[in-house]
């Protein structure tokens, strides 16, 4: 069935990814809106750029009134949100924008889709749905063994997954008080195209590529649980169509690896790849450094709801996803290139604010992963 889906934060990286699958699948009608900030690429969508059935608003989520108005004009189905500040490194230097963006900014999209909601006829009101797509993280940190499940306990140890918790906790409120169907999900870490090279898997490729020290925080030893963009894109589409009001949704993939384990394998693909020199491996490029405060130790996502219920799984390994990604950004330099000559990122290491950092009991060893 032929949707119309507002996708917000739908010039970032995985919100791009659900957009480009939509429009390539010819059958629904897609508005994105963006603030395009710092991480935000129109880049990301220039494969469907000029489509007749996409379309671009340039909106904050903050801004009430454009909100409403984009509403309005477009008429959604279906609200997609995954607008958000998303790099917990960043939440370290500066919570603000996270509380701005995260708590607020759902807040606001919330109001506005409520009093739309509201307003529709009684087979639009059936059609209709806000889809909030959050993070692993707001269930804090696992030992060795266990998964998350959906019934899983909150304890967010980042302020950015504080501020993903408060979003979720909105969206439950929203179903239960309003009854506007709501529905959620939470996934692990995704890596492929398109990601901004702040992150784990993109830094540690270009490090790589151009023979710079590849940061790892403490031993490497943290545990991510990895999924590729587009089998995550995939997951969030079947969600929204089929998915239950008032539910959530884990997503995940099942390949478990410490953050060590990728660098060393992104090195041995880069050293396939492009071969350098044969007195170097890049693995050598591999340095240890301090770890950032309050890291989280282990991430691993149970995804039977939804393999159950709405017949979706993975279709990449993470050998399969990971080559494809390295083979992505090698070929594609003019897209980290042109991220560079804008100064919104250089490389260089964040989240070293720290408070107190005598009295912390949350120290763990990990490089940053999102």
């Amino acid at each position: 069935m032929k949707k119309r889906f507002l996708i917000t934060g739908g010039a970032g990286f995985i919100g791009s990814a659900v957009v480009r699958d939509l429009i390539h699948r010819g059958l629904h009608e897609v508005c994105v809106i963006d603030k395009l900030t710092y991480a935000a690429n129109l880049a990301n969508l220039q494969s469907v750029t000029g489509n007749q059935y996409y379309h671009f608003e340039r909106v904050d989520i903050l801004d009430a009134d454009k909100i409403r108005q984009v509403l309005d004009r477009f008429r959604p189905d279906v609200i997609m949100h995954l607008a958000a500040e998303s790099h917990v490194d960043r939440s370290i230097d500066g919570p603000a924008s996270f509380i701005d963006t995260n708590v607020k900014g759902t807040f606001t999209l919330l109001q506005a889709a409520l009093a739309y909601w509201q307003n529709l006829d009684v087979n639009n009101r059936a059609r209709f749905c806000f889809h909030h797509v959050s993070t692993d993280e707001v269930f804090g940190s696992l030992a060795k063994d266990g998964l998350f499940t959906e019934t899983h306990s909150y304890k967010p140890n980042s302020p950015y997954s504080a501020s993903k918790a408060a979003a979720d906790h909105l969206m439950r409120a929203w179903y239960y008080t309003y009854h506007m169907p709501t529905i959620s999900s939470h996934c692990s870490n995704n890596y492929g195209p398109y990601q901004f090279p702040e992150k784990l898997i993109p830094l540690t490729i270009l490090n790589a590529l151009e023979g710079k020290p590849i940061p790892i925080y403490g031993d490497g030893g943290n545990i991510r649980d990895w999924i590729y963009v587009e089998d995550h894109a995939r997951a969030l589409i079947q969600i929204a169509h089929f998915g239950r009001p008032g539910e959530s949704y884990n997503v995940g993939a099942s390949t478990e690896r410490s953050n060590l384990e990728v660098a060393l394998t992104i090195c041995r693909l880069v050293d396939e790849l492009v071969p350098g020199s044969a007195q170097q491996r890049r693995e050598e490029l591999i340095t240890f450094v301090t770890d950032r405060p309050g890291h989280d130790f282990r991430y691993a996502i149970d995804a039977t709801k939804i393999k159950n219920e709405l017949s979706w799984g993975p279709q990449e390994t993470f050998e399969t996803g990971l080559r494809k990604t390295v083979s992505w950004y090698l070929e594609n330099p003019e897209w980290w290139e042109q991220i560079r000559s804008r100064g919104v990122y250089a490389g260089e290491r964040l989240g070293r604010k720290r408070q107190d950092l005598q009295q912390s009991k949350c120290l763990s060893a990990s490089v940053s992963t999102k």
